[in-house]
């Protein structure tokens, strides 16, 4: 639930939108839209980006699996847990985080421009197939009992995983707005 000072001002950016010809509202109706501006003003001082509106504490999802894998070369035991990591979406990082303004910054990610929110989504979908498409060769690799095959595949895997971040992060931090495939390769062939 908002709290009362996000939904005033929310309410008040509702009323002074312009009206459709038939009188409703033309930004009441679409969730999100319409508030960047306002959610601009709510976020400085926040750790949430003011041009972008979005946060890097979302990347601590991947920042996790990423040191987890890490340990797996020399501790095989990791993997359980990395097979327990599972894709969590903006909106449900902050809910279940301790996150001081994790409602701020879910509403704000949802007014988030489309520009900066597009490029995001994108390479937080690729960090996602990346991983569930990883993990199997991994365990490929334990199986295997071989430790220099193991210790490349994760090596190659967390690299291309942290350089997803580094996208993500520029993104966030306002540095890049768009992601195209010529980026996409670029990191999936490094």
């Amino acid at each position: 639930m908002a709290s009362p000072e996000i939904l005033a001002t929310e309410e008040a950016a509702v009323e002074a939108a312009p009206k459709k010809a038939d009188g409703e509202d033309s930004k009441a109706t679409d969730k999100g839209a319409g508030f960047t501006g306002t959610y601009r003003l709510l976020v400085r001082g926040k750790n949430i980006n003011e041009n972008t509106l979005l946060a890097t504490d979302y990347l601590n999802h991947f920042n996790e699996i990423i040191m987890l894998l890490e340990m797996v070369p020399s501790m095989t035991d990791c993997f359980e847990d990395c097979q327990e990591w599972q894709p969590k979406s903006y909106a449900d990082h902050f809910r279940d985080s301790c996150f001081s303004d994790a409602e701020l910054a879910i509403l704000a990610y949802e007014n988030a421009p489309a520009n900066y929110r597009q490029a995001f989504d994108a390479t937080v979908d690729q960090m996602n197939r990346l991983i569930a498409d990883s993990l199997p060769r991994i365990k490929a690799l334990i199986d295997a009992g071989e430790e220099g095959p193991l210790q490349l595949g994760v090596e190659g895997v967390t690299r291309k995983l942290q350089s997803f971040v580094d996208v993500a992060s520029s993104i966030i931090n306002g540095n890049m707005d768009t992601l195209d495939q010529t980026q996409i390769d670029k990191v999936m062939n490094d």
